[in-house]
């Protein structure tokens, strides 16, 4: 029970240990009782006039789903609060099916454990005492002081009306149910092999070298976007160096919450060397750390500290960068040397900005995307000339018409209009130049637009991720579900830890009717982030295709709603071709009325449950609404599955041939 776990982290916490990583994977039933394993992370604490703590420079540890706004930040200031909250994330886990704080990445996710309100459990499961609930969201209170001071008293405050008669029976199932659930979950995720291969390091590849995110030092929460952000363009700068191959900050996010030994991230990404880093943004004073590190003998090859006014950023930039690829042995021109970091701005306000603009983006839910686009305008502010941001801004608003937060006829003809902006102030930037492919593929349906902007754009850079997977889709529509599927491998080569892309690869191959290669694809991705909101939806329409329907209905149970246009209506389709009529109907009508209500629902979702509940003519309506709204997965009308029984419809090719695609 919930009260077992709490007793055995009261004891940890008066013996001065603190676990740091309670999750479902970690907690284990044995004879009906329940075990908290794996304290290889955990931390002994010292007294102090503050209360239990533990001291560690701004190094975040733990797994995103459960972990607490203090370890994300990588707080100095560690206590047993901090595993009070992941016991709480994983009580809300027990009673709603997935952690309290979903995300497309690990960032995203992290982000929202800072900043986003607790999602009310009763939303999920009205049936739940309001008490329980209350003493959730106390353990998931932002701040450590706003939580339960031991983990006994939240376990009280839970299980209180355990011994209440109105809430008696049903209480101590959801109790034991719940944690025997997540436990289970463990179990399976425990003995399905291990999360990460032990490949060897590449011998081909001798300069090739990973940036790892790099820390933040401190407890301001601004400085994790500019850490992140700077990371990530150390990278850039040094991937522009010929003769070095780099993963980027992205693809390795991941790996540091699970306290991996820097031998196992090298072998995981399959490079010889890492960059480490940390970051302290004080008022005008930017302090970074910086380390060359060899991955197979876990030694510092360099390291070096530099104190720079924020002014300096760029410089500073393009110094750590040049000194790794010196380190690196890599001999260059000087006026290769000269170009290392991309001075987009000359003003730091404005990067600065910037990079918290492309921090929110990542995480891509409605309230995040429109935060960033408050950023990259406030920017764009400060540098009317700063091409980066205006693709920045495109970007936020054509993924909230993609991700289903706004009507695309709302957002995509400004993403247009931002993207020329960007080409008209930098025709060399691959962000641009992707941008603009972005809106052709994805509104336009200008194939042949899509087709230049993405060869210019991967000719500037042919290392960036995002190209190579929104070309994905472009090949997927005009040329083959093959191409469009190597494609997608191609832009996870380059970021082969990044959830959102691990999960488009399992879309692709569903497309590519690869359905057994989709679900061990669907399986990998599990292992690196089981909560993901999009990859239980694609589980569970690669497993209506496979026949598989008791697991497809389930995994559909435990799909949260949030959706985009092209998955909004797998939950009905997954009813209709499962023999639940009766539930697909009332999917459909929840869907139109939340259309009716004024939210953006699109027509495609609901041509997708028509046809497969047989309604051939309802489905082409729906259809031709769709395209009427261009609505952007109506250019995945040839590849389908749900549409197959439309194809022979003169109809069918009509609509293909307006999306401007042969049949």
């Amino acid at each position: 029970s919930t009260r077992e776990i709490a007793d055995a982290l009261d004891y940890a916490h008066r013996a001065g240990v603190v676990h740091r990583d309670i999750k479902p994977e970690n907690i284990l039933l044995a004879d009906g009782h329940a075990l908290v394993l794996d304290f290889g992370i955990s931390r002994a604490v010292s007294a102090s006039t503050e209360g239990e703590r533990i001291t560690f420079p701004g190094i975040a540890v733990g797994t995103p789903a459960y972990m607490s706004p203090e370890q994300a930040k990588g707080s100095e200031v560690i206590d047993g609060r901090a595993d009070i909250y992941a016991l709480g994330c994983v009580t809300y886990e027990m009673l709603t099916g997935h952690p309290p704080f979903l995300g497309t990445t690990h960032r995203e996710i992290l982000g929202r454990h800072s900043y986003d309100p607790v999602p009310r459990v009763r939303s999920s499961r009205p049936s739940i005492p309001e008490f329980a609930e209350a003493a959730i969201e106390k353990a998931l209170a932002k701040a450590p002081k706003d939580r339960f001071s031991t983990a006994t008293e939240f376990s009280e405050a839970f299980s209180r009306g355990a011994t209440d008669r109105s809430h008696r029976g049903s209480w101590k199932w959801w109790t034991a149910g719940g944690l025997a659930a997540a436990a289970l979950v463990a179990l399976l995720k425990f003995t399905s092999g291990p999360v990460l291969g032990s490949s060897p390091l590449s011998s081909e590849a001798p300069r090739a070298v990973a940036v790892l995110p790099f820390r933040t030092i401190g407890n301001d929460s601004s400085s994790v976007a500019m850490s992140e952000g700077i990371s990530e363009e150390i990278a850039s700068a040094i991937g522009s160096v010929p003769g070095i191959m780099v993963k980027s900050p992205r693809s390795s996010f991941s790996l540091k919450s699970k306290n991996l030994t820097i031998q196992e991230i090298g072998a995981a990404l399959g490079v010889p060397y890492l960059v480490d880093g940390s970051l302290q943004h004080e008022g005008q004073r930017l302090r970074v750390h910086v380390a060359l590190i060899s991955a197979a003998k876990d030694s510092t090859l360099w390291s070096h500290g530099y104190d720079r006014q924020f002014v300096d950023v760029f410089t500073l930039q393009d110094e750590i960068a040049r000194a790794i690829a010196g380190e690196l042995q890599v001999k260059l021109a000087s006026a290769s040397l000269s170009n290392l970091s991309r001075r987009s701005t000359a003003n730091p306000q404005a990067h600065e900005l910037y990079l918290r603009g492309r921090f929110f983006f990542e995480r891509r839910d409605s309230a995040s995307l429109r935060k960033a686009k408050e950023y990259f305008a406030a920017a764009i502010g400060s540098d009317s000339l700063y091409a980066l941001a205006y693709t920045g801004l495109s970007d936020a608003y054509s993924h909230s018409s993609v991700f289903g937060y706004a009507a695309p006829q709302t957002n995509m003809p400004r993403a247009r209009e931002l993207a020329d902006h960007a080409l008209a102030l930098n025709n060399a930037l691959v962000e641009a130049h992707s941008s603009r492919a972005f809106v052709a593929t994805f509104y336009e349906w200008d194939w042949k637009s899509a087709g230049s902007e993405y060869q210019k754009a991967l000719a500037i850079d042919p290392n960036y991720p995002s190209a190579h997977l929104w070309k994905a889709w472009y090949l997927l529509a005009k040329d083959s579900a093959d191409a469009g599927i190597a494609e997608g491998k191609a832009a996870l080569d380059l970021e082969p830890f990044l959830v959102l892309t691990n999960t488009r690869l399992v879309s692709l191959l569903f497309y590519g009717r690869r359905y057994d290669e989709a679900l061990k694809q669907a399986q990998r991705t599990a292992e690196l982030d089981s909560t993901f909101f999009q990859l239980r939806t694609e589980r569970a329409r690669v497993l209506v295709e496979l026949g598989r329907c008791r697991e497809a209905l389930d995994a559909i149970s435990q799909a949260p709603p949030q959706t985009p246009a092209m998955l909004g209506g797998t939950k009905g389709y997954t009813y209709a071709k499962c023999g639940r009529r009766k539930d697909a109907f009332e999917e459909l009508q929840r869907l139109r009325g939340a259309a009716n209500a004024g939210e953006y629902v699109s027509h495609y979702s609901l041509a997708v449950i028509e046809a497969g509940l047989g309604n051939n003519d309802g489905a082409f309506d729906e259809l031709n609404s769709a395209l009427a709204e261009r609505s952007w997965c109506m250019f995945l009308l040839k590849v389908e599955p749900a549409f197959d029984r439309l194809r022979g419809d003169p109809r069918f090719g009509q609509l293909l041939a307006r999306v401007g695609l042969s049949a």
